[in-house]
């Protein structure tokens, strides 16, 4: 359990870093951006979707690498435990969508609880910083 809580502890700060650096990169090339506002959403919308992705593939990483090592827990169902069914269950699970064809057992249920709360905090990072981007470059264009 120590080596799954280990890299449940790794993967949630690094997928936490990226998103900040993600969004502060995005407000930066949002706030150069000439044009429409729209281009503007559209960019943002974009990028963080590009971030998000990232994540999912940094969570389906230790997902692999963990079964692959063996003893810290398995995906069980539709899954035929290659790295393309761990970045769909991880992105399954990310969005807190949960279809349940596919199924943790072991300790790397942790692991799999631990990336729900992260992608829903991120996720909702990311309502905000769209929202406050949005807020900023649509109210410059109603005041023109």
């Amino acid at each position: 359990m120590a080596i799954t809580l280990t890299v449940t502890v790794l993967l949630v700060v690094l997928a936490v870093l990226l998103h900040s650096q993600a969004l502060l990169w995005l407000s930066r090339l949002i706030a150069r951006m000439r044009g429409s506002p729209r281009w503007k959403a559209v960019t943002g919308v974009l990028g963080a979707l590009f971030a998000h992705l990232f994540e999912v593939w940094l969570f389906a990483l230790g997902y692999f690498l963990l079964m692959q090592a063996g003893g810290y827990g398995a995906l069980t169902g539709d899954f035929t435990h290659g790295f393309r069914d761990c970045t769909y269950y991880s992105l399954i699970v990310y969005s807190s969508l949960g279809f349940g064809d596919i199924t943790p057992t072991g300790p790397i249920r942790f692991l799999s609880g631990a990336e729900v709360l992260t992608g829903l905090v991120l996720i909702a990072w990311t309502a905000s910083f769209m929202y406050i981007q949005m807020q900023r470059f649509w109210g410059r264009e109603l005041e023109a």
